[in-house]
């Protein structure tokens, strides 16, 4: 296996990462080869990714439900009608009927955690009481929400539940599903019944620029939502981006990453699958971080042993020698600055000491601590989302949480008295900066006194 290695004592560990990074970057300038055809094929010319999604969503904005079939037809080359388009409620109960037992309780299960953990992070209305009134913060629940599931090279029940349980712990009431007309998609019993299971009877054969433009501008038969969540590829990342203002979004995601710390005390076999575990997604960023040679290389080993293992092992291995790479720092701390400037989407510790060393670290979007917690924990079962930022917008973004789909407003109320107290440093300021219309408002109250 050809993955990359980088010794911090000679080598520009930031740049080269930066290289990696601008590889997976969801800004939509490198295509493959086929989809230079495909988009020869599709518009007569050939345009960037960025371009298609513009010409997509204008399109949609501008002839609704008739452009979207038509593109539904041409990209995922599957002949839908307006009555094929939303999934049949019917359909629906029919694929959780039909689940598997084992597969449903787990579902269930899963979801009562993630409805434990959101239920606990929830914000709550806060009253401040101040003299002659009271200050307040009020949340409200999002209207309605579309939630967007991949379905290209595997089924992703485990994205519904992500995605559709938080926004139904904050109460959002009207909540639409989109995945793409194909067997690990719209078709994919599974993500059907998990629809079903938890109460989502909307759902429609929808994918990519197209299904992301019919919810950001409404189209004949499906309104119009307030915010997009939820993963996809490099057309719904470009789509979102594009429809965000008309709507809200979750984040611009890129492909999955992982970093991973590791020590004398770590399991090689343990971080083998842990490496794999976000390289099969291909692409994905698989960074393996450590300051003991000998450790690396034992894991590096086992990385080897194990592709032919999994699988996906070979996707994995074209994934690892692509975007992965193999660190050797000087120490615990060089590593966690090497972290905290990579920002990773997934973070996991898997050191003696890895308390210790997540204090020293601020930039992740999920932290894992020690042998026994994989990435694998948080992506299906555990509680906090797995929608997280990507391509180093950790930085400054979060996880997708239940507050995502609240509104906050602030409300103020004041009795003569607490306005008279407010006037003189209103009165100083509106006259510095020449809106004496804001002045007056207040003082004309105060002269009624006089």
């Amino acid at each position: 296996m050809q993955i990359l290695r980088i010794d911090s004592r000679n080598e520009d560990v930031l740049g080269k990462l930066r290289f990696l990074r601008a590889k997976l970057s969801p800004r939509g300038n490198v295509v493959s080869v086929a989809s230079r055809q495909r988009t020869l094929e599709i518009f007569g010319e050939p345009l960037t990714p960025a371009d298609i999604v513009q010409r997509i969503c204008n399109d949609v904005s501008e002839h609704g439900l008739l452009s979207l079939l038509d593109y539904c037809n041409k990209i995922d080359r599957v002949s839908l009608t307006a009555l094929d388009l939303r999934v049949p409620v019917e359909e629906l109960r029919l694929a959780s009927q039909q689940a598997d037992k084992n597969f449903l309780e787990a579902v269930r299960r899963i979801r009562n955690n993630i409805q434990d953990f959101q239920r606990a992070i929830l914000h709550n209305n806060i009253r401040l009481e101040c003299s002659g009134g009271y200050l307040m913060e009020r949340y409200r629940p999002l209207r309605r929400v579309g939630v967007c599931v991949p379905g290209g090279a595997a089924a992703y029940p485990s994205t519904v539940l992500m995605t559709v349980v938080p926004a139904q712990v904050a109460g959002v009431q009207e909540i639409a599903v989109m995945a793409p007309p194909t067997p690990f998609g719209a078709y994919n019993t599974d993500m059907l019944a998990t629809c079903y299971e938890l109460g989502i009877t909307e759902v429609y054969r929808m994918g990519g620029a197209q299904g992301v433009a019919a919810f950001a501008y409404g189209v004949e038969g499906i309104a119009k939502t307030d915010k997009i969540v939820g993963p996809g590829n490099l057309f719904v990342a470009l789509a979102k981006r594009f429809v965000y203002g008309e709507v809200d979004i979750d984040s611009i995601a890129g492909p999955s990453e992982v970093v991973v710390i590791v020590d004398a005390s770590t399991n090689p076999e343990y971080t083998a699958y842990d490496i794999l575990a976000q390289a099969e997604h291909s692409p994905g960023a698989s960074i393996l971080i450590g300051w003991d040679a000998t450790v690396l290389d034992a894991t590096v080993q086992a990385i080897e042993k194990q592709l032919a293992k999994v699988e996906r092992g070979q996707l994995a291995r074209q994934s690892l020698e692509e975007f992965g790479a193999v660190i050797l720092t000087r120490d615990a701390d060089e590593a966690c600055r090497f972290t905290d400037e990579i920002a990773p989407e997934h973070l996991h510790i898997a050191t003696e000491n890895a308390e210790e060393l997540a204090d020293k670290i601020s930039c992740a979007g999920a932290i894992f601590l020690g042998n026994d917690t994989p990435v694998a924990v948080g992506d299906y079962a555990a509680g906090p989302s797995h929608v997280l930022p990507t391509s180093g917008t950790a930085r400054f973004a979060s996880g997708l949480t239940c507050n995502d789909f609240l509104r906050a407003n602030s409300i103020l109320c004041f009795d003569r008295n607490g306005l008279a107290k407010l006037a003189p440093d209103i009165e100083i300021l509106a006259t510095k900066e020449g809106l004496t219309a804001h002045r007056e408002s207040v003082l004309v109250r105060l002269k009624e006194n006089q």
